[in-house]
């Protein structure tokens, strides 16, 4: 790894100071704020990275903007860019123990799912390495001989990539490798809360080859760092993942300079569940579905939706498995399930939880943290039934481990059901019937439909939401259309007056 992603790796294991976190025009830099990453599973402090000013979101902009219109990376060609991609899969690969165990330190998953981000992250990058040496353009049938006309496709510029603290890696990953296939500069701006692999990534980027300026880091609070990204005018594209409010302000914002922007905003995604299911397969689906990363996942199956004849079976199993679930450190191999990312966020869910509770949802298990004496985010898998759509536990994404659960009588109904949300980003439909199950996912207005599974994802398949689960997709070819502008490139081979006018 460079030389600052190797600090960074030591200081995690020893002296709790990151020097030169910022990365601007190809140079690592301090900065005169700070701010202390802390683990999630003891609240302990692991490092301290640089906080940016707005000097240094102005410096990152133009470091990028001089890059792109130098025009070094976006005239490289494509089997040359495809090979810095690939380069940075192997050093994922290669380094992805130690990546992984800093992913787990900064957010506190655990170590296995970290792991396998890498692994995702490593897909991601080799398949846009891929995807960027297919020919980006077509010729149009202009109906004259004499003229060649084509459709070309170039990168669209400059752009901020602002990622969410939950998965910090992977969804950098999903903007930053296509951003750089299609020739474009960037200036990365992971969450505050969880900077750390970010960091990396960029170290190596910057041992792949990717040239000094294209690639451009800052860390710091949305308010000084994401918003002089968003309110730049040298800035061509926002992508943003991350909370519906924060999305909306992006889009206002964006409208002064008529930018691009894409947005994933999450979800409240239906787990529907037909009586004539896979039963233990759907039970395992859905306790994966919710308390996966304790539930801090924007495709998370936090609304079970079971048939009547099911329901209380079901629900019965679910509250003992739930109860079963291992909870601690990411760390530690015997961990199912991880804390919560910080003490703000866990204040958010037991708020969430007191709302449910109000609203007079039944409140089977969970509902409280592992214990009162307890100095990491820890709170226990939560399930309530007696659910309702006019519920804000219900309607409102509480991005932690509680499952509310909802019952139908018929197709129809768990359709509406399924629909009965502003968001639409994933769902699930469990049955056996083939034609049902086509039926309903055809229905159903969310961006990915998983018929007999729940979670899966993959690079080659678009990414995004329907309603206020934002715009634009992720992954797949669509994820490097949203990075490119289409130009018509009209050539006549035989000019001739045309005499329009008569003088």
């Amino acid at each position: 790894m460079s030389s600052a992603a190797t600090q960074l790796a030591v200081s995690l294991d020893g002296t709790p100071t990151v020097p030169g976190t910022l990365y601007i025009g190809g140079q690592w830099r301090s900065a005169s704020g700070h701010r202390a990453v802390l683990n999630p599973a003891d609240a302990r402090e692991i490092g301290q990275v640089d906080e940016a000013s707005a000097a240094d979101v102005e410096a990152a902009v133009a470091a990028a903007r001089a890059a792109f219109d130098a025009g070094e990376w976006s005239s490289t060609s494509p089997a040359e860019r495809s090979a810095i991609l690939g380069r940075v899969a192997d050093l994922l690969q290669a380094n992805r123990a130690q990546i992984a165990r800093i992913e787990t330190l900064d957010t506190g998953k655990t170590l296995r799912e970290s792991e396998i981000d890498v692994d995702d992250v490593t897909s991601v990058f080799r398949y846009y390495a891929a995807l960027a040496l297919g020919e980006p353009g077509r010729l149009v049938d202009a109906g004259n001989p004499a003229v060649i006309s084509r459709v070309v496709y170039e990168p669209v510029g400059v752009c901020a990539l602002i990622g969410p603290w939950n998965y910090p890696l992977l969804q950098i990953s999903w903007k930053i490798a296509p951003a750089l296939a299609a020739g474009c500069t960037a200036v990365l701006k992971p969450s505050e809360v969880t900077p750390l692999t970010t960091i990396v990534l960029v170290g190596l980027l910057e041992d792949a080859g990717v040239p000094a300026g294209v690639v451009n880091l800052l860390l710091g609070s949305g308010a000084v760092a994401g918003a002089g990204l968003v309110e730049s005018e040298d800035v061509d594209l926002v992508s943003f993942t991350g909370g519906l409010n924060t999305g909306r302000s992006i889009m206002r914002t964006a409208a002064d300079t008529v930018k691009k922007v894409a947005l994933e905003l999450g979800g409240k995604n239906p787990h529907i569940v037909f009586a004539d299911a896979d039963r233990e397969a759907a039970l395992d689906a859905a306790l994966t579905g919710v308390f996966l990363h304790a539930g801090q996942v924007c495709s998370a199956g936090t609304r079970l939706i079971l048939e009547d004849s099911i329901h209380d079976d079901f629900v019965a199993e679910l509250v003992r498995r739930a109860e079963l679930i291992r909870i601690g450190d990411g760390l530690s191999e015997e961990t199912e399930m991880p804390p919560l990312v910080s003490a703000q966020h866990l204040a958010k869910v037991e708020d969430h939880v007191r709302i449910g509770l109000e609203e007079g949802a039944k409140l089977l298990t969970g509902g409280a943290r592992l214990s009162d004496d307890q100095t990491g985010y820890f709170y226990r898998p939560t399930v309530f039934v007696n659910c309702t759509g006019v519920m804000r536990i219900v309607q409102e994404e509480t991005f932690g481990p509680i499952v509310t659960v909802e019952r139908f009588s018929s197709e129809d109904e768990a359709v509406r059901l399924g629909n009965d949300t502003r968001y639409g980003l994933a769902g699930g439909v469990w049955t056996s019937d083939r034609g049902k199950a086509h039926r309903v996912s055809r229905r159903l207005r969310h961006g990915t439909i998983w018929i007999n599974d729940f979670g899966p994802y993959l690079p080659q398949a678009e990414w995004g939401g329907f309603k206020l689960s934002g715009t634009g997709r992720e992954l797949g070819p669509s994820g490097l259309a949203e990075y490119r502008e289409a130009k018509h490139v009209y050539e006549n081979t035989e000019p001739a007056a045309q005499h329009w006018f008569s003088g």
